[in-house]
C-alpha cells in the first residue's frame, strides 16, 4: 500500500483524534476556569461574570461536546469564535505578530476549531454513532 492510499483511509479516523485532542485542550482550559482544576492557572481576582468567566464555561462546554463528538460542528463553531474573539481582544493588541504577542494558541485552535467545524466530527464520535 503506497502512502496516499494509507494516508485517505485514516484522514477519518484522524479527524477524530484531531477533535478529540483539542477538545480535552480546551476542555482543561475551562476546568481551571470554572471548576479550579488543575489549581494555579487562573488569577485571584477572576470572576465568572467577566469575559474571561464567559468563555470557561463555552471552554468548559464546547470541550466536553468536542471530546465526545456530540453537536460537534456547532460547538466548533463557537470554539471558534470565542478563540478569534480571544486573539483579537487579548493578543492583537499588543503586536501584530503572534509570535510576539503570545496568540499563536489562539490563532491555531481558531482555526483548527473552524476546519472541525466544516469537515465534521468523523466515524469515532456520538454524531457518527447517531447517524447510523
Amino acid at each position: 500500500m503506497n502512502f496516499d492510499a494509507l494516508a485517505t483511509s485514516w484522514a477519518p479516523r484522524l479527524l477524530s483524534v484531531l477533535r478529540f485532542m483539542s477538545g480535552l485542550l480546551l476542555l482543561q482550559h475551562g476546568t481551571a476556569k470554572v471548576l479550579g482544576f488543575p489549581a494555579g492557572f487562573v488569577p485571584a481576582n477572576f470572576s465568572l461574570n467577566s469575559m474571561s468567566g464567559y468563555a470557561g464555561i463555552i471552554e468548559l462546554v464546547c470541550g466536553v461536546l468536542l471530546v465526545i463528538g456530540l453537536f460537534t460542528r456547532p460547538a466548533a463553531f463557537l470554539a471558534s469564535g470565542m478563540t478569534a474573539v480571544a486573539y483579537f481582544t487579548v493578543h492583537a493588541p499588543m503586536g501584530f505578530f503572534p509570535l510576539l504577542n503570545k496568540g499563536e494558541l489562539a490563532a491555531l485552535y481558531c482555526f483548527v476549531f473552524l476546519y472541525i467545524a466544516a469537515a465534521g466530527p468523523g466515524p469515532w464520535s456520538v454524531d457518527a454513532g447517531r447517524q447510523k
